[in-house]
């Protein structure tokens, strides 16, 4: 099976080629592609591969630009960091996608389904104008972060973080146990990757998951203190005079 993967991020490319090789070791890996211009130009240039493995955000833009420019119809897997939005417009259309950091499991489930989709003589047409539109009708947010923590990088999900917090340029995600990481996104990045029905800015430096808040009481000045579930200790982090009202509003919705 010739195999091309899209995917701007060079240890997730790596990754899935090693997974891909580990699913079977005759799998041709006939190009790794990391943006969208590169990928219309190749897949004009050559003849259409078995598979496709795509990653939806690539660093020139949307995977999906791919498809407004050339017609494609190799089945393709995709790759996301984003929770399960439209999953199952996916299932339905007979296409799958998987949640980063990729496992073998979740790669192999996919591999299977395509080889018995395959293998059906009524095979249908993959309509991928029509996944286009159903993701676009829904927000995406980030279901994983990638934290740093000495010299090794760990995935924590969504509902693991307490809160983010900046120090200076440097912003530091703080799970429910109280471990800190070091984050690459700033807080304005972070504030439009976070689903807002969990997450809050309750001031310049601090980010708030909904489930870490244990209790909030009244402070000086017309403000707020919250306090944060953050390992066998808790955390008391200041809610702006000005967010006030927007946090009340947030919480009680």
């Amino acid at each position: 099976m010739k195999s091309l993967i899209v995917e701007d991020e060079k240890l997730a490319a790596e990754r899935i080629q090693l997974l891909l090789h580990q699913y079977d070791n005759s799998i041709d890996i006939v190009g790794v592609i990391d943006s969208v211009e590169e990928a219309v130009t190749w897949l004009r240039r050559h003849p259409a591969p078995d598979l496709i493995i795509m990653d939806i955000q690539l660093a020139d833009g949307s995977a999906f630009d791919i498809f407004k420019q050339i017609k494609i119809s190799t089945p393709v897997i995709f790759t996301t960091a984003f929770d399960q939005y439209a999953l199952e417009a996916f299932k339905v259309l007979s296409v799958d996608y998987l949640l980063k950091p990729v496992t073998l499991q979740a790669l192999t489930q996919a591999l299977d389904k395509l080889k018995i989709l395959q293998a059906r003589i009524d095979l249908p047409v993959i309509d991928y104008e029509k996944i286009i539109e159903l993701i676009a009708s829904r927000p995406a947010y980030k279901a994983r972060y990638a934290g740093r923590l000495g010299s090794k990088l760990h995935f924590i999900d969504s509902k693991e973080i307490s809160f983010f917090e900046a120090d200076n340029k440097v912003v530091f995600l703080v799970r429910m146990d109280g471990s800190r990481y070091l984050v690459e996104q700033t807080l304005e990045e972070l504030e439009s990757m976070l689903d807002p029905k969990q997450f809050f800015r309750i001031s310049r430096r601090v980010i708030v998951h909904i489930a870490s808040i244990m209790q909030v009481k009244p402070y000086l000045n017309s403000r707020l203190v919250a306090l944060l579930k953050c390992g066998s200790k808790s955390e008391e982090v200041i809610i702006s005079r000005e967010r006030v009202n927007d946090f009340k509003s947030w919480a009680d919705s």
